[in-house]
This record gives C-alpha cells, structure tokens and sequence, in this order.
C-alpha cells in the first residue's frame, strides 16, 4: 500500500465515503484470485490486498446492527490481521509475517476493525490492543493521518474518534501525548468557516491546501459524524434519544468571522462544528438531486453511492431527518442504480445496510431488495440471523427473535419457505467490497 502521493489522491480519500475501500486502499485493482486462495472467513471474493480489512470491518458492523451474528471464523479472521503493536494493515496474506510498523499499518484499517470487533464482543484484548495504537500515534495536533506520523487528515482522524466513542471512551478527553491537544482539535482545524464562500461553509477539506482549505464532501460527511460523537453504526433515526427531527441550520455568517461558535475559552464546539457539516451537506444533496457526486480525479462525473450512503449516516446522527429522507429515498430507488453498484460487494452492501438502519429503513426491504441477504451471502453462513425489524416484507411472516435466537436454529431443519431462509446462504460471489 502506497503513502499518499498527491493532492488530488489526498482529496478523494476517505474513510466513511469511499464508494470503495479509501483511496490509499486501493491503488490499482488486481484481477480476482481463485476463491479457493482466499482465507476462509474472509467476505468477498475479489482480491484483498488493498480492503480486506476494511470491507470486513464495515461487514461485521452491518451485520451486528440488524442483529445477524457472523461466524466465529469470520471474526476470527478479522481478529487475526492485527499486528503484534495492535495496529492493523489493509491485509496481511501472511500472518506470520511482521508488519511494517511505519507504512504497513493504518489508521482507517485500524479504527474500522476496533470498531466492527468492538460491536461483535468477545475479543476484547484485540479491541484493547487496537485502541492503545491509535492512541500511540495520535499526532501533536490531536489527530491522525493514515499512516503513523503522516499528516493528520479530517477521515483518518474522524474514524479513530469512531473507535474511541465505540469503545466507550470520550474522544474530547483523549489528548495526545506530544502535544496535549484533542482529537476535535485537528478535526475542527480542517472546517470553513463565514471566510469561505457562502456554499463552501461548513464543509470540511480533507488535508490543509497551500493558502486555503478546500472543501470535500467525503470528509465533510466523515467530520459531521465524528463531531456527533458517533462510529460508523448510529442508533435509527426515530427510535429512543434519536426520535427528534431537526431541521439543518446553516451557519449564521452576520458580524461573524468563523464558521463554527467558540466556547468560553475560545475553542471550537464539536456539536455545533456537526451542525455546520451537516447543513452543508443537506445543501450539496439537494443541488444534486439528492446525492452526491464523486469526486475522484479523473472521473466522468457521476453518482457516489458510498459517499451519499454516508452522508444518510451523519445526518441521521445529527437527528435530521427530513435531510436524511431524501438520499436515502434515491438510494432506495433502483433506476438511480445504488443496488446495483453494491451487488456482491460486502463492504458496499455494508454501507447501504448502516445507512438504511441510520435513517430507520428496514434494510431487508431496501427498494425490494434484502440487503442483508445479499451481504450474508458473500461471506460464511452467519452463527444466527434474528430479523430485528419492525416491519416485514410482503409475504413474509416476521421472525422470532427473542433472545437473539432466529426461526431457522429453533426450528431446525423445518424451515418454512418464505421466513428468511435466504439468509442463511454461504457461499462467496465473484466481486470484492
């Protein structure tokens, strides 16, 4: 895996928007190995080498937030990528092999697979292990980059907060060693403020440009969610704490000359630095038909599916609602191709799958598609499938699922045709997230 080479790489990496794994992740495709080379546990059947954690991670975590527990070997698997300093790389062929403390282990890996083990439960050392890197190579300003003592970035930064609130843990508190500064320090740095234009305020930019920041929608939807406090999977909108619908206020330039309030001691606010992110984002959705476009160098432009996906995420987290409402409708919408983009792709299923469970959609009716279904089957058979939706598909019975156990382990081999059975397909596709 290559260090970041250019701006223009540096623009489009991201660690929640990525219609893929982040860029760095994945600098050029290899062709698919047989699926008999690939490690058994692993989800997905195109080659590992650039996402193999990281599809995994966002797999689990789908998985765990509509209440399907994986298999042992495929947590397993993810456990046993961690490096003997707790970092994790992209994918390690070799296990045996050490890493490469400096340029071998990433942040954005590092954080999504404390994040996904964190939910699964049951490997806590790893977990432990995982948090005490991140928190070794937090730089001076607070932040991360995506590798050890690289640049801190708004997305690598964003994804160690994630790992943190997962674990319990106050990002706000978890100050860096060599320079005393939070997390929110760094992250907060890299937004625009009243001094940018009026449509660029709000937004985060990825790394610090030459003169000024520019914003990106990526890390805008990756800061939004880290400055709410949350990981990757956000209670459904809707539901407990969550049930309130906020409108999106954009920020309120007059006499001001920042984009973000200061507390008392002049630092910048977290919650309203989220709210400033999030009304930037309701804005850049609506003026492109409710989603965003990618912005990968080079590209013809199109829909990013990853990064509208994400940005469902942060709005959800923030209790918008009705701004959450309208991508998620479009990426619901088959004609618009979401589905399409994330079949057999576990790590692209996975981000459809939290983004419907963010904005309290049941994923197993995704457009009339199961979701969870089609992630499930790009992987081993999971442990259990307890359906924990409220509501059911046509035709469909909803499942027993008191005491986390599902229909099929009650009744055995008596399954009834039309209560899920889809679900439990094994087997691997010929596509890779």
């Amino acid at each position: 895996m290559n260090v970041r080479r250019s701006a223009a790489a540096l623009a489009v990496s991201a660690v929640l928007g990525a219609a893929a794994a982040p860029a760095a992740f994945a600098d050029s495709p290899k062709p698919a190995p047989k699926e008999s080379s690939l490690p058994r546990g692993l989800y997905g059947t195109t080659d590992p080498t650039f996402d193999g954690v990281w599809r995994q991670s966002l797999a689990l975590m789908a998985q765990h937030a509509v209440g399907v527990t994986p298999a042992d070997a495929a947590v397993d698997w993810l456990a046993g990528q961690q490096c003997a300093d707790g970092g994790f790389p992209a994918f390690r062929h070799e296990t045996a092999t050490p890493c490469d403390a400096k340029k071998g282990e990433f942040t954005d890996a590092t954080a999504a697979a404390v994040q996904a083990l964190a939910a699964v439960g049951g490997r806590g050392a790893v977990v432990e292990k995982g948090v005490g890197w991140l928190k070794k190579n937090q730089n001076a300003d607070g932040g991360w980059g995506m590798n050890p003592g690289g640049p801190s970035d708004a997305n690598s930064t964003s994804a160690a907060i994630g790992a943190l609130a997962s674990v319990g843990q106050d990002p706000a508190r978890t100050v860096s060693k060599k320079g005393g500064k939070s997390p929110y320090a760094a992250l907060l740095a890299l937004q625009l403020g009243c001094e940018a234009k009026a449509g660029e305020r709000g937004a985060f930019a990825y790394l610090p440009g030459k003169g000024a920041l520019r914003p990106n929608d990526l890390a805008t939807a990756a800061g939004a969610l880290a400055a709410e406090g949350e990981g990757f999977v956000v209670k459904p909108a809707g539901k407990g704490d969550k049930a309130e619908d906020e409108p999106v206020e954009p920020l309120d330039c007059q006499g001001a000359d920042q984009g973000v309030k200061d507390d008392e001691d002049g630092a910048r606010e977290p919650g309203d630095a989220a709210e400033a992110a999030s009304a930037y984002l309701a804005a850049t959705l609506e003026k492109n038909g409710d989603h965003l476009p990618s912005s990968m160098p080079g590209q013809e432009k199109q829909a990013d599916f990853g990064g509208t996906a994400d940005a469902v995420v942060a709005l959800s987290a923030g209790e918008h609602r009705t701004a959450a409402a309208g991508p998620m409708r479009w990426l619901e919408n088959k004609d618009n191709g979401a589905v399409a983009w994330a079949k057999d792709k576990p790590g692209a299923l996975a981000k459809l799958i939290l983004a419907a469970h963010a904005a309290g959609v049941d994923p197993r009716d995704f457009g009339g598609t199961d979701l969870v279904r089609q992630l499930n089957a790009t992987g081993l058979k999971p442990a259990a499938d307890g359906d924990h939706s409220d509501a059911t598909r046509d035709g469909e019975e909803k499942k027993d699922d008191e005491g986390g156990i599902s229909l099929w382990w009650v009744v055995g081999i008596g399954l009834v045709a039309g209560v899920g059975i889809g679900f439990l397909l094994s087997g691997r596709k010929k596509q890779q997230f």
